[in-house]
């Protein structure tokens, strides 16, 4: 595992991520399901124009797509700080060996080490 005073900066890492990925979320999406836990992307009102009805569609495609690719960071950020509270953080989920430390700090929502990463995929 990790020492107490690497795994207290690498916690306050991965919330400063969890808030920006919110932020970055709430922009571009509204909050929604029973506990306000989800994310639906917002319909841009642009005017009743043809070429404005056509960018509508268009920045909504890119919210959907962005949406997207932010959930699966924040599920990612979330994940590693149960695993935190957990006591499971920098354990490969595979082989239960420590992930090494600088895969880690490239890293920090590192779930496998480098050798079952290679032969997962």
């Amino acid at each position: 595992m990790f020492m107490l005073n690497n795994l207290s900066s690498i916690k306050e890492e991965l919330q400063g991520q969890q808030r920006k990925i919110k932020k970055e979320l709430e922009q571009i999406a509204k909050k929604s399901g029973r506990n306000g836990n989800r994310y639906e992307p917002k319909f841009p009102e642009y005017g009743r124009a043809e070429d404005e009805n056509a960018d509508e569609v268009a920045a909504f495609v890119d919210a959907v797509s962005m949406g997207e690719n932010l959930k699966g960071s924040l599920e990612k950020v979330e994940l590693a700080l149960q695993k935190i509270t957990r006591n499971q953080y920098g354990l490969c989920e595979i082989c239960g060996k420590k992930i090494g430390k600088k895969r880690i700090k490239i890293l920090p929502t590192a779930r496998y080490c480098l050798s079952c990463k290679i032969n997962k995929n």
